[in-house]
């Protein structure tokens, strides 16, 4: 028997030993990989080696990690080294399809051809049960932008996406969207002082929320390291594409879900995820799925956790976390400007877009992913933004199966961020978002309305999806850069 790659010269100083049990945070600071073995290891550490101290503990099984043949054949160990060998195979042991399971495409003449082979990719994976591309789709990192994934009991965090709960967050006001024009330099200075971006950036006196609160600040190790940051960057949005909006809220009907007369109203519409304590969490758990779920490379970013192991139970309780700190944010920075406003609003959408959830999919309990793609279940009222220049739609859900109640997140990218800087340029960018009446705080110019996709279509290739109720159109839009 050879030498297993997951052997390891790091060992938990014996001053963090003293007076405390084993955890898998010790076993995984060892060289174990994340899974099944550490909590048998630990179950008959404690039971035939409990006399010893945690730190005894530990150099007994370094010993056997560093030279395995010796102890394969051992009572105790043995079992143990037999079971890291199972769990930790070479890289590529893991056989993907030949060919991908068959999946639907809406707006299929939106969609790159890169993307759709991500997705292709996606579909060969031996835990994947579903799966489906919304037509704002384009290419990403492991699945698609824009790509829905039902795995069978595995998370895999790049499905989820690196900014873990990225969400729309939608306000309305029974006040007459007239109000925008009229005081267009209030409602700017309003997002100017309520509003901070960036990656360093938070208010000097961040608000307290019940958040961070939560015990799995204090039980698991990785958010032990972000809390400081998580708390203040609360209230606070990110770089790139997000971003603080007032706009012109169009109601189509007087019957809807808002208890509206048809009009134009007052609305805030926001859009970024869980900040550094999302990006670092998808960071930490991505590497302990690529380490111990071995992929051919091509497939690397979708090694998954099996739900039933210690990091994916920890993957899974620190997602809704980030879900929780996600929302507060938002929630944050609306009554912020709600108490500016100086008005109440009458309704909240609240739409995350970077999530997995569990569900049910043709008799089958499902792990459904939606990476840059939204939950559009029958009767659900969510958002659909287009850009700084296109209106987005208010939408309610019809509840498509073929499309895993899924609807698309936004309009999609038709120029990469990249590509946008090199193609296009800021004095049309200025010139297009004048013409439509847009004030613009901020905006770099990979957020140019020419790098998106033309919202109508995108829309319009989704109507199986949902139900638009009405329209938002962005008048005062603060970003980043």
């Amino acid at each position: 028997m050879s030498s297993p790659v997951y052997a390891s010269s790091r060992v938990p100083s014996a001053s963090n030993m003293v007076n405390k049990k084993l955890t898998g945070h010790d076993l995984m600071e060892l060289g174990f990989p994340a899974g099944r073995s550490i909590n048998l290891a630990i179950s008959l550490m404690q039971k035939h080696y409990g006399h010893l101290s945690p730190a005894a503990q530990l150099d007994v099984l370094r010993q056997a990690l560093l030279a395995p043949d010796k102890f394969v054949t051992h009572t105790v160990l043995g079992e143990i080294i037999a079971a890291l060998a199972k769990q930790h195979p070479e890289r590529g042991e893991v056989t993907l399809h030949v060919q991908p399971k068959p999946y639907a495409v809406f707006g299929d003449s939106l969609i790159e051809a890169d993307a759709k082979e991500q997705m292709n990719l996606a579909m060969r994976l031996p835990v994947t049960v579903h799966g489906a591309l919304m037509p704002d789709t384009h290419k990403g990192h492991g699945l698609p932008i824009g790509g829905v994934l039902a795995t069978a009991g595995v998370v895999i965090p790049y499905a989820v996406g690196m900014d873990i709960a990225c969400r729309m967050h939608f306000t309305l006001y029974p006040v007459p969207a007239a109000v925008l024009e009229q005081k267009k330099q209030q409602f700017k200075q309003m997002l100017q002082d309520q509003t901070r971006f960036g990656v360093n950036t938070g208010f000097e006196k961040p608000r307290e929320h019940r958040v961070l609160d939560r015990p799995e600040f204090n039980q698991i190790k990785i958010l032990q390291q972000l809390k400081m940051r998580a708390a203040h960057q609360l209230g606070s949005s990110g770089t790139g594409n997000h971003f603080v909006e007032f706009g012109t809220v169009t109601l189509n009907a007087n019957q809807n879900s808002f208890n509206l007369p048809a009009g134009e109203y007052v609305g805030i519409l926001s859009h970024s995820g869980a900040r550094s304590l999302g990006k670092n969490i998808a960071a930490y758990y991505t590497q302990i799925a690529m380490d111990t779920c071995r992929l051919p490379v091509e497939a690397k970013y979708l090694a998954w956790l099996d739900l039933q192991t210690q990091a994916g139970q920890e993957y899974w309780l620190a997602m809704q976390i980030a879900n929780e700190y996600a929302l507060a944010c938002h929630e944050q920075i609306h009554e912020r400007l709600s108490a500016s406003f100086g008005e109440k609003p009458v309704a909240r959408v609240d739409s995350p877009h970077n999530f997995a959830w569990q569900e049910h999919y043709q008799g089958q309990d499902v792990i459904v992913h939606r990476k840059g793609a939204a939950k559009a279940a029958a009767g659900m009222v969510n958002i659909i933004p287009g850009s700084m220049t296109q209106p987005g739609y208010l939408v309610q859900g019809l509840g498509n199966k073929a499309a895993m109640d899924s609807s698309s997140h936004g309009a999609g990218r038709a120029l990469s961020a990249k590509q946008a800087a090199q193609v296009l340029y800021q004095t049309e960018m200025n010139g297009l978002v004048k013409a439509f009446g847009v004030e613009l705080i901020g905006g770099s110019l990979q957020e140019s309305p020419m790098a998106y996709k033309n919202m109508h279509y995108v829309i319009e290739s989704q109507l199986q999806q949902v139900e638009v109720l009405g329209t938002f159109a962005p008048r005062i839009v603060r970003m980043d850069r």
